[in-house]
């Protein structure tokens, strides 16, 4: 109304708008710093980390990477010659020979057997909780005292593998101490280890599957290895593929199991890729050469995770 001095909100101004603009709006929010500006104050500490856990350790390894550097010496910068030397060096190739093949055992047979448990496990059966927790007790060891455990049942003489073959009439074998079988030894407790693992994965898959593709293959009368094959197999194969995907970049990097049990022996018959880096940077105090190998094996493990995701695309989720 005129004369009392007070100014009216125009019903246009829309529900919750303020009478007095933008003004008593900055007004209101106080002196300060603009919002954007603010963010910042949050998200800096979570850049520095970053900057400080991820980005600096790898621009210092490829540094690293191009200098000779050995404790008590200062660097000396060489160029590309770590690389050379290691595109040359013969033990690399065979520590790439056996890494490859401790991966095939160590993904093959844990997806194998994790597949075959899973299928049991998911029949209902008296006391099947309290089988299925004893089963997954392997995966809860740490590697270093599960090592520890198996090397001294892998022994010749005393320990207690032989020991069983030997109820059966099998004469003693050497297991870790002979170059023909050490891989598959170590894979062996790779698959113990990691089986119930892949078993857990695929039982999610198991308990996600609907019914009726089940009760129409009983009306048809398919058998119980027809059902498996047409029906359960395609349905869990996106989680099988899941398991494999994260057992090959896990057992591709395995190093604790392998150091405590062989070292990389007998000779070098179980040295994988990350054994010969452990060895090169902490034994021979071969830093650069040690930074270059660094560099060559995350290039080899990222191509293979991107392979491994494009063989995953070409799953189709059911």
């Amino acid at each position: 109304m005129p004369g009392t001095g007070r100014a009216i909100a125009s019903p246009r101004a829309g529900f919750g708008a303020h009478p007095a603009g933008p003004a008593a709006t900055a007004a209101r929010r106080g002196p300060g710093l603009p919002r954007r500006t603010r963010y910042w104050f949050f998200i800096l500490p979570t850049l520095l980390a970053i900057l400080a856990i991820i980005l600096f350790p790898w621009v210092f390894t490829v540094w690293m990477s191009l200098h000779e550097w050995a404790p008590g010496s200062p660097p000396a910068y060489v160029g590309g010659r770590n690389f050379m030397e290691l595109f040359t060096s013969r033990r690399f190739y065979q520590s790439i020979g056996t890494t490859i093949y401790f991966t095939l055992l160590s993904v093959v047979l844990p997806l194998a057997f994790g597949v075959f448990a899973a299928v049991v496990f998911h029949r209902r059966f008296p006391l099947r909780g309290l089988l299925r927790g004893i089963f997954i007790l392997p995966m809860m060891a740490t590697p270093v005292a599960l090592a520890l455990v198996w090397t001294m049942m892998f022994h010749p003489q005393l320990g207690v593998l032989n020991y069983l073959l030997s109820l059966v009439g099998i004469p003693p074998q050497l297991w870790v101490f002979a170059p023909a079988t050490v891989v598959p030894s170590l894979a062996m407790v790779e698959t113990w280890h990691w089986t119930p693992l892949v078993a857990l994965i695929v039982l999610g898959g198991l308990a996600a599957l609907p019914v009726e593709p089940y009760e129409a293959a009983l009306t048809d009368g398919a058998t119980r290895w027809q059902t498996f094959r047409y029906i359960t197999l395609p349905l869990v194969l996106p989680f099988i593929v899941v398991a494999a995907i994260i057992r090959t970049i896990d057992a591709m990097k395995t190093f604790e199991t392998i150091f405590v049990i062989t070292q990389g022996g007998p000779g070098v018959s179980s040295e994988t890729v990350s054994i010969h880096l452990y060895l090169q940077a902490f034994s021979f105090h071969n830093i650069g050469y040690a930074s270059a190998l660094v560099i060559v094996f995350f290039a080899l493990i990222v191509a293979l995770s991107l392979f491994l995701l494009f063989l995953r695309q070409k799953v189709k989720w059911s």
